[in-house]
This record gives structure tokens, C-alpha cells and sequence, in this order.
């Protein structure tokens, strides 16, 4: 059990220094709070002759020992994500690991630099990568090309942008936009990006397009 102490033991995880005033802590606490997975063996730095002793996640580690505790992990991979550096524990790490680290868009794609002639190799959210080969792995991403087929006033449009503005639908409608005060313009969309997937849209507004959305535009004349 841990004993509150009333002096701050020191220790260090990864090279980085921590201070507790609890005079023990199991290999998972020790984990947590270096941000190291569960399942990553974790090393406490023994002098020779005398060899590193692996620490288990339920294993209670005495840090009020005279010296300070140093504990290290053996196996660590390197790698890049839009060339900020990254450290990982496992052998492999998968696609949608790479977004949350690299805070990639959903919308965007992610590669695997691969030297030339070779084409890069995109990574699916799904895909997993092996880091432990020769080498470091650099990944990087790009915007997915816009290719959507948008429904205005239930006919078919090829549109290749993000978004669309309210000018765009009205001229996808009706081939041109009618300036005049007393004409006005009424565009409602379904089938859109969440969290909104449904409303009005009015002069001036732009808003995400998906594939399939559905605008319907109607042309009022006020005089």
C-alpha cells in the first residue's frame, strides 16, 4: 500500500523527472504517468553486474530508496507525422492512430513516404504499419480530391469543391443568378455533413458538401 509521505520522492520516467509523495507505485501507475501503453515492457535501471529489472504492471516499486529510481523502456520506434516527431511503443501502429497523433482531418488522406522511384503508399484508417523496420517511417498528408455528385432540384451536378455558397446552388439551379431587388432565392439542402445535415441556406452563407446532398432551390419574384 502507498504511504503518504511528507517529502517529495523523486524519479524518473523516460528521461523526464517526476516527484510523489507516495513511497510506492506499480508499473501501470508508472506507465500512466509517462504515457507509456500497458502492454510496453517497462525497465527500472539496475547497476551493473547486475541486470535491468523488468517491472509488471501490478509489480509495487519502493521509490524512498536512497537513490534516485530511473525507469526506461527498450524497444521504442521513431517516426514522423507531417515531419513532427513521434515515439511509439509497438512494433505496429495503425492508420487512425497516425490521424489522432498527427490531428489529421477525417477528410484528409494519409501516406507513407516511400523513396522514389516508388510511389508513396496511402494508409487507410484501418491499415496497419510496420514500424520496426529498417529505418524511419515519415508520414504526411494531403487533401482528398473533391469528386462529389450534389442533387439541385433533383437533377445530378458534378461539383469538385469542399464547400458550396448559396450564389453556387442558385446558378447550378437556374444557369445564372438574378440580381434584381425584386427577385429573391429560396435554398434549403438534406442529406449533409453532421452536425447539420438538414437546413436553409441564405445570401451570403456557405456551408460542407457530401456526396448525394440534396439542395432544392426555388425563385420568387416580389413585385
Amino acid at each position: 500500500m502507498n504511504q503518504k509521505l511528507k517529502v517529495a520522492l523523486k524519479f524518473v520516467i523516460e528521461g523526464k523527472e517526476y516527484e510523489t509523495y507516495d513511497q510506492y507505485k506499480t508499473g501501470a501507475e508508472l506507465k500512466q504517468l509517462g504515457g507509456i501503453p500497458l502492454a510496453t515492457e517497462l525497465y527500472l535501471s539496475i547497476s551493473k553486474p547486475y541486470k535491468d529489472e523488468l517491472i509488471e504492471n501490478d509489480k509495487e516499486v519502493d521509490l524512498a530508496r536512497p537513490e534516485t529510481e530511473y525507469f526506461f523502456v527498450k524497444k521504442k520506434l521513431y517516426f514522423t507525422i507531417n515531419k513532427a516527431a513521434f515515439t511509439w511503443y509497438k512494433q505496429y501502429i495503425r492508420g487512425v492512430q497516425i490521424r489522432e497523433l498527427g490531428k489529421i482531418d477525417a477528410d484528409e488522406l494519409i501516406y507513407l513516404a516511400i523513396e522514389r522511384p516508388f510511389e508513396d503508399e496511402l494508409i487507410g484508417d484501418d491499415d496497419k504499419v510496420d514500424l520496426a523496420r529498417p529505418g524511419k517511417e515519415h508520414f504526411f498528408s494531403k487533401e482528398q480530391p473533391c469528386d462529389f455528385t450534389i442533387i439541385v432540384n433533383a437533377t445530378p451536378k458534378a461539383w469538385k469543391e469542399k464547400t458550396i455558397s448559396f450564389e453556387q446552388v442558385v446558378v447550378l439551379a437556374f444557369g445564372v443568378i438574378n440580381n434584381r431587388p425584386e427577385t429573391g432565392y429560396t435554398v434549403t439542402y438534406s442529406r449533409g455533413v453532421e452536425p447539420k445535415p438538414e437546413g436553409t441556406m441564405v445570401k451570403g452563407s456557405i456551408v460542407k458538401v457530401k456526396n448525394k446532398m440534396i439542395f432544392d432551390v426555388t425563385a420568387t419574384d416580389k413585385s
